[in-house]
């Protein structure tokens, strides 16, 4: 008998035949049975960190699978959706493909080309904001990285006004927060302190987007230099026989400043 399952070649059928039989209540797998949409969103979000992880590092003997997971995400839940008679998976490639169509009339209807890049990604947040009913700020989704979610949620009032007209008062409120973040700490308690901590990380984001630099992945930049500039300071440790605990901050910080050194001269 031909099961779809395992046939090689069978593309998008043959995976969504897979996560049918996954699910099936009689034949398929426990655990896979077992998990509904709350469950496996946080796995969604995990694929997605892995596919940008792989394109970051340009891996891209790696992207190819990390996309298929990411893809096996988007079957899972247009799976549950079917069974709760909600949506299915063609259900949802046909919603996002008239989406583009709707949001590409310069494509797909009578709208000029003749647009930067910038006009374009205007134009699509235009049609966004017509799309949308509620307040400026809804549907900018809770599950977001509290980051890329301050640069949102930014982006939705300033369209409407509400922003510094320059980076110059960015840099101002900046220190205004530094300031209460200081008096907190030598005042006040945890709960005023995490308060402030978290005023002032929103300014950072708000400055970033005033500079034009995308804060997430400023931070990845910054989080990849600080791991290759302490391994720097391990294999140095190493190779005197010490680790870090065996070390201590005088010592660490100077073969730190070298990898700092080492970095400028290649």
């Amino acid at each position: 008998m031909d099961d779809i399952c395992l046939r090689k070649g069978g593309g998008l059928d043959r995976l969504l035949a897979i996560m049918a039989r996954l699910r099936d209540p009689k034949t398929g797998c426990p655990w896979d049975i077992e998990q509904d949409f709350a469950s496996i969103a946080p796995y969604t979000i995990e694929e997605a960190y892995e596919v940008a992880d792989a394109i970051e590092r340009e891996a891209w003997d790696e992207l190819e699978g990390e996309l298929g997971d990411l893809l096996l995400q988007v079957v899972y839940h247009a799976r549950m959706g079917e069974e709760e008679g909600r949506f299915d998976f063609h259900a949802v490639a046909e919603r996002v493909a008239q989406k583009m169509v709707d949001r590409h009339p310069h494509i797909w209807g009578d709208a000029s080309r003749d647009k930067s890049a910038e006009q374009q990604v205007a134009d699509w947040e235009a049609a966004k904001a017509r799309e949308r009913t509620g307040g400026v700020l809804d549907g900018v989704a809770l599950g977001l990285p509290a980051l890329l979610r301050a640069v949102k949620l930014q982006n939705r009032a300033a369209r409407v006004g509400f922003d510094w007209p320059e980076t110059g008062m960015v840099l101002d409120k900046l220190r205004e927060e530094a300031a209460e973040l200081v008096e907190a700490r030598e005042t006040l308690g945890p709960e005023a302190l995490a308060e402030e901590m978290g005023d002032m990380l929103f300014v950072m984001a708000n400055l970033a987007r005033h500079l034009g630099v995308e804060p997430e992945g400023a931070l990845r930049a910054a989080n990849a230099k600080f791991e290759r500039r302490f391994r720097s300071i391990e294999d140095a440790l190493a190779a005197q026989g010490k680790t870090p605990a065996e070390s201590d901050l005088a010592e660490m910080d100077a073969l730190w400043d070298a990898a700092k050194r080492a970095e400028k001269t290649e």
